[in-house]
């Protein structure tokens, strides 16, 4: 089956550049109908009041939130109008080509898509997801992701909200469930269309945002763990924390830092958006500025409380370095480029901290450029047994940890909860915290770097009330490990 896309050339203004950017609106083969828009709520004055100022704030403190560069984006190559016919051939390569009928689309979002002339085989997919005020077309000539798609092969999703706020919607109850409804099914549907026409590397997908982007990347891993691979957040805020069920796109207390929850509430916020999956979860990265006053400072520790409670780690850093002046960066679960979670503090900076460069950062994080190490080993990485010697009150247990990948292990996490009643008194091989519930062992100096098929053996002392069992479920560095 075939059908014949119309194009038409649209121009993106650039801010310190006269180039004009053009896009080709190409209509797919194999779209899918709308499930309906969101649910909106009533139209109260103070309510509308609240989210114009929300809106103008998050999308615009500053010029710089607008044009988040201070840099000329890459000149592109204009497009010349064309007939597409195939599905192979839906988008021009090295053009901002903007891509219709997709799939499910309940919130009416645009698609914009970056193929580069270098596109490789199965390619990895990034989803760049931009700011209020933003767009698509301002997300591609803002950041320099098409460049370094040019550079190492990707394609770029660019959705675009149409709503008047711009902004994307990270609130209502049905975008923080899986399958819900509103933006997050649209993007998803963007990420399918990608991946059928270019037969892209479903295991090699990534989201990526800035300010209202970023909470949408947050959204988006909660959402679809199994989608994404990682992600990478600039100044945004935890998943959930924006929840809101009177149609508000805002939540001052979220913007404010006074949202606050245990990492356990905020991992079970995440976990209840796809109730019963056990699979691996994705990486995060998160960006935060010390002055941020748009999203407050306090959003950046929240949220990395919540992903390492998702990704079962531990929340003291296994690394701290400053890989700039002014910037503080920790990583979680791991020491290498591809930790569980990174997050970098930038030190007296505000909301608008994406600078260029940045995002060559977030692809080494992502593992996509070739200077850099693999990601580490996640689905199906591992394989644990865990046996006990008990007496009256105490056990013995010794936990034998096989790296069952194909890739070296460079520094490890393993997760696992005690039976009720127990509590461990000393250990060896790793450091346990907290004694009792869900514990993390972290390994040792000596013991940090696993080979593939390699093991290493640890152990722990505890005291019991009467069940003296071994647990019965583990991760490493947040992938659930078999047991034998």
């Amino acid at each position: 089956m075939s059908a014949t896309g119309r194009t038409t050339v649209h121009s993106s203004a650039v801010r310190t550049s006269a180039v004009r950017t053009s896009a080709v609106r190409t209509s797919a083969l194999h779209g899918d109908t709308a499930r309906g828009r969101p649910r909106s709520g009533p139209a109260v004055l103070f309510a509308a009041l609240v989210s114009l100022l929300a809106t103008t704030l998050l999308g615009a403190p500053g010029a710089a939130a607008r044009e988040p560069v201070e840099k000329a984006p890459v000149e592109k190559a204009s497009v010349t109008t064309t007939s597409v016919t195939t599905r192979a051939a839906a988008a021009p390569t090295a053009a901002l080509t903007e891509v219709t009928g997709f799939g499910s689309n309940p919130s009416n979002l645009q698609m914009y898509l970056y193929v580069p002339d270098s596109v490789t085989a199965n390619p990895a997919v990034v989803v760049a997801v931009h700011y209020c005020t933003g767009s698509g077309p301002a997300m591609y000539s803002g950041t320099e992701y098409a460049s370094l798609a040019d550079q190492y092969g990707f394609i770029v999703v660019y959705p675009s909200v149409t709503r008047a706020s711009k902004c994307f919607d990270v609130s209502s109850p049905q975008a923080l469930t899986r399958g819900g409804g509103s933006d997050p099914v649209g993007i998803k549907s963007m990420v399918d269309w990608v991946t059928r026409t270019y037969s892209a590397d479903t295991d090699r997908v990534f989201a990526t945002g800035i300010s209202s982007g970023a909470m949408m990347t947050n959204v988006l891993l909660g959402d679809y763990p199994d989608v994404f691979a990682a992600g990478a957040a600039f100044s945004g805020v935890p998943f959930g924390c924006f929840a809101t069920t009177d149609g508000s796109e805002w939540n001052s207390a979220c913007s404010g830092g006074t949202v606050l929850h245990t990492p356990q509430e905020w991992g079970d916020l995440v976990r209840n958006a796809y109730p019963g999956y056990t699979g691996p979860r994705p990486r995060m990265q998160v960006w935060h500025g010390t002055e941020d006053d748009v999203l407050r400072y306090p959003n950046f520790g929240e949220e990395i409380e919540q992903w390492t409670n998702v990704l079962g780690v531990s929340q003291t850093p296994a690394a701290t370095d400053s890989p700039q002046s002014g910037w503080t960066r920790t990583r979680y679960g791991a020491t290498g480029d591809q930790a569980p979670v990174e997050a970098v503090s930038l030190q007296g900076v505000g909301h608008n901290l994406y600078a260029w460069g940045m995002a060559a950062r977030v692809l080494t994080f992502f593992g996509l450029d070739s200077s850099g190490p693999g990601p580490q080993p996640q689905p199906g990485a591992c394989k644990v047994t865990a046996t006990t010697s008990a007496w009256n009150t105490g056990l013995t247990g010794s936990v034998t940890i096989t790296n069952t990948g194909t890739s070296r292990i460079e520094g490890w996490q393993l997760g696992f909860t005690l039976p009720s009643g127990q509590a461990i008194t000393n250990g060896w091989g790793a450091t346990y915290a907290p004694a009792s519930g869900a514990v993390t062992a972290t390994n040792a100096s000596y013991n940090g770097t696993i080979a593939a098929n390699a093991s290493v053996s640890i152990g722990y002392q505890a005291s019991h009330t009467g069940n003296s069992s071994a647990p019965a479920a583990f991760t490493l560095n947040g992938t659930a490990c078999t047991g034998s």
